[in-house]
């Protein structure tokens, strides 16, 4: 049985399928071979990734589960598809974004040019709780802020993609990327021989060679700071540091002398020169932050103000991903690059502006809203799936700390093909690319793809049910088909940069 046959486009962009149910070009090698598999062969091999992730101890925890059990990251066998011409112009887009958020954040803590020039309110960026005064003068080093980030793309019913958020501080999930890949290449080798698609294996490599740049040592001492097992994210955490062969540390591995990080061995004391740190800003330094916290090392903060050591993320970059200070994303592109967004934002209603306020008041049926400090899909509601006493509980919150809340149109977000029992339904997706930013800047030709496995559900995210596919960013081997693209590229990027 063909499971392609009985697969309902319905009303939305589908990333496989084109409206007139043909495949999609880049996509079309792959669904021919799943049509030949059948949908018992595919099932199969979907319970085999299943397994696979399972004995790799690929799991998530969810806070807030009093069971405390991690879970299996789900996992759809389908993979999502991306022509290369298209990928190329996402990729463009996301660098230049991150350069103009590195150019923010260098400018915040020090001359704060932007806002003596009023393109953003200086209230709305002061009052975040992602920035932190302390950092003032500080300049990390190559004045690199953030150098790990996970902007969130998504794409609506008539093909135009968005950038949904920015992750700045700790942006996870890239282990799952990784891993996905493998499995795939394990469970279905077949489907790699007739399309060429761009790897992300070396993710880790360009990782390793981000964070050694920001050292001038020769070889510079690396280490990944984890707050421990019971971190929702910790197999990422230690996924990454045996994949670029550097310690997995905690808070209490690591003390400050003379200015130095030093790690505790049993050989006795090591350099450390980059900290790539999985620890919120609040746990980083008991000294400088919460003295309360177990997590961090005291004097950390003053040490890396000073030069001792760089931090990736540098503390302070939760500033910029302040879900109020996206929505003037596009504005802070055009101020320091002079250049138009090759990627639009999400249009975004603050709810700390009166008028703006007031229309979301009137059509929070309509709209998603979200608290600026939330991540994991906690803290929103989106209107059309919402009861009236949510809609109700949501205003008050709005009337009584509009700062804290944004609003967005409620978009029809693209689908892909899942396999759900003995069929294929259409199940919402995003992605979620990784940006390295270091001497260069790197993304990962696709990145995550996160998926609502719940039908007609638009929250992607693992804590609310979600779960992943891999993204393949499909090569083209026809040097014809490839100054095609080249063209369609240029052409999309002129037409931008016009706009």
């Amino acid at each position: 049985m063909d499971p392609l046959h009985s697969y309902e486009l319905e009303d939305f962009h589908d990333e496989l399928f084109s409206p007139n149910g043909q495949p999609r070009p880049a996509a079309k090698a792959l669904l021919e071979k799943v049509g030949k598999l059948g949908l018992g062969e595919l099932q199969k091999r979907q319970q085999l990734a299943e397994l696979s992730l399972l004995r790799k101890g690929i799991t998530f925890n969810v806070y807030g589960h009093t069971d405390g059990e991690e879970k299996i990251f789900p996992f759809d066998i389908l993979p999502r598809v991306m022509e290369q011409a298209e990928w190329e112009i996402l990729e463009r887009g996301l660098k230049q974004r991150i350069l103009a958020l590195n150019l923010f954040l260098q400018d915040l803590y020090h001359d704060k040019k932007i806002l003596w020039d009023k393109v953003i309110p200086s209230e709305l960026v002061l009052s975040s709780k992602g920035f932190l005064e302390i950092c003032q003068g500080v300049t990390p080093p190559l004045e690199v802020w953030c150098h790990i980030a996970g902007s969130d793309l998504v794409r609506d019913k008539d093909g135009t993609v968005y950038v949904l958020e920015d992750n700045l501080r700790c942006p996870s999930g890239v282990s799952y990327a990784l891993e996905n890949r493998q499995v795939m290449k394990r469970t279905f080798p077949e489907f790699f021989e007739s399309v060429s698609v761009a790897t992300v294996d070396d993710y880790p490599r360009h990782l390793l060679a981000t964070l050694q740049s920001l050292s001038p040592a020769k070889r510079p001492g690396v280490v990944v700071l984890t707050p421990g097992a019971f971190n929702s994210a910790y197999y990422e955490h230690s996924f990454l540091a045996q994949q670029m062969g550097v310690e997995l540390v905690e808070g209490c591995d690591l003390y400050v002398e003379q200015g130095r990080v030093k790690l505790r061995t049993t050989q006795g004391p090591k350099p450390v020169d980059v900290i790539y740190r999985r620890i919120d800003d609040d746990f980083l330094d008991p000294l400088a932050f919460r003295p309360d916290s177990m997590l961090g090392v005291p004097g950390l903060f003053k040490c890396w103000a000073e030069g001792g050591v760089a931090l990736a993320n540098a503390p302070g970059t939760g500033v910029a991903d302040d879900k109020a200070v996206y929505a003037y994303v596009p504005q802070i592109i055009r101020y320091y690059l002079d250049e138009e967004p090759l990627i639009p934002n999400v249009p975004t209603f603050v709810c700390w502006e009166d008028s703006q306020r007031d229309h979301v008041l009137k059509n929070l049926d309509k709209m998603v809203v979200k608290a600026v400090n939330e991540s994991g899909g906690y803290g929103m509601l989106v209107g059309p799936h919402s009861s009236a006493k949510q809609r109700e509980t949501f205003a008050e919150l709005i009337k009584s700390k509009p700062r804290n809340y944004i609003a967005q149109p409620t978009l029809a977000l693209s689908r892909a093909p899942v396999l759900v029992g003995e069929k294929l339904e259409g199940r919402h997706v995003d992605l979620r690319p990784y940006i390295l930013s270091g001497r260069e800047t790197w993304v990962t030709p696709g990145g995550l793809t996160r998926v609502a496995l719940k039908k007609g559900s638009l929250v992607v995210n693992s804590s609310q049910g979600g779960g992943s596919k891999d993204t393949w960013v499909v090569l083209s081997k026809d040097p014809e088909k490839t100054g095609q693209g080249t063209a369609k590229l240029s052409n999309a990027l002129d037409a931008a940069e016009k706009a």
